[in-house]
């Protein structure tokens, strides 16, 4: 049995059974729902742990078949562990505000990256310098404006393929552009959210910074793994291949020898003729003598 990424002790240390009051609850929600206390639904945390190994298996694999990610994560309790996050397994990241288009509107978007880049070389080169001071301040703020909205994102030359949102509520419409693309989505949903616009939710309180930092780690070290099982795949298939070679090419060796010429062969029983009398010579003589009395007998 697969042993679980994420205990029960553990979800219960972070608070992640902990939803949002009962009167803000989206009906949906009512099969990862337990119960409710004062005022606040309780969520089922055996089915949190089973749905978290779900996706955390699923990003594994797309992370060892070589896939891209996007992190979203724009409220004050996400933003801090998903740039974190983002870095350390060098995915694409949105923590300020997600605008609308960043993907259905791709060719706008890689305008602004784009630019960004240019802005970013500019200042890089010393150039931005070299103007007035009155220019050199409207490029800078111009640079920091598109670095806050896409410095996650300059370099994401296509969609990715799969995206971790926190709170697919608050973030519905980078859940709308996703599902109109066709963009898997891994979400950290609470019980104001709808599981069905997620392909695999993860229902848990996305409302403090312990819980959404245990998911989103989580979710990372899936990646990491998966990368992880990739290489260390590519290197067994690569010594099985040598091996291959290695082989092949000592059957080719015996393949192209030459076959012996007359005279070779000559030799060659000349040299076995002499070995088999030389044994005949050297025969102990316990034998011989063993020979002797059977014949006195």
């Amino acid at each position: 049995m697969t042993k679980e990424v994420i205990s029960i002790s553990e979800a219960l240390e972070v608070a992640l059974h902990f939803g949002h009051p009962t009167n803000k609850w989206n009906p949906k929600m009512a099969q990862y729902i337990y119960g409710k206390k004062e005022g606040i639904h309780i969520i089922d945390l055996t089915k949190t742990v089973k749905k978290f190994q779900e996706a955390y298996d699923f990003v594994k694999k797309l992370a060892a078949e070589g896939k891209t990610f996007l992190l979203v994560g724009t409220k004050k309790q996400a933003q801090e562990t998903i740039l974190a996050e983002a870095k350390r397994a060098d995915v694409f990241y949105v923590v300020d505000r997600w605008l609308g288009g960043t993907l259905t509107n791709f060719e706008t978007l890689k305008k602004s990256t784009n630019r960004l880049k240019e802005l970013e070389k500019m200042e890089e080169s010393g150039k931005i310098d070299t103007l007035i001071k009155k220019e050199a301040s409207k490029l800078k703020k111009e640079k920091a404006k598109l670095e806050k909205n896409f410095a996650g994102i300059k370099n994401m030359e296509k969609f990715p393929d799969c995206m971790f949102i926190v709170d697919t509520h608050r973030e519905k419409i980078a859940v709308a552009e996703a599902r109109k693309l066709g963009i898997t989505i891994v979400g950290l949903i609470d019980t104001n959210c709808d599981p069905r616009e997620v392909d695999y939710p993860i229902p848990a309180n996305d409302d403090t910074i312990r819980a959404v930092k245990l998911i989103t780690t989580r979710i990372v070290d899936a990646i990491l793994e998966g990368r992880k099982a990739a290489i260390k795949q590519l290197k067994k298939d690569e010594k099985e291949a040598h091996v291959e070679v290695l082989a092949e090419g000592a059957e080719q060796k015996k393949t192209d020898a030459p076959a012996p010429t007359p005279t070779e062969e000559k030799q060659a029983d000349a040299q076995q003729k002499t070995s088999e009398k030389a044994k005949e010579v050297k025969k102990p003589a316990s034998t011989k003598a063993d020979d002797q009395g059977k014949g006195a007998k």
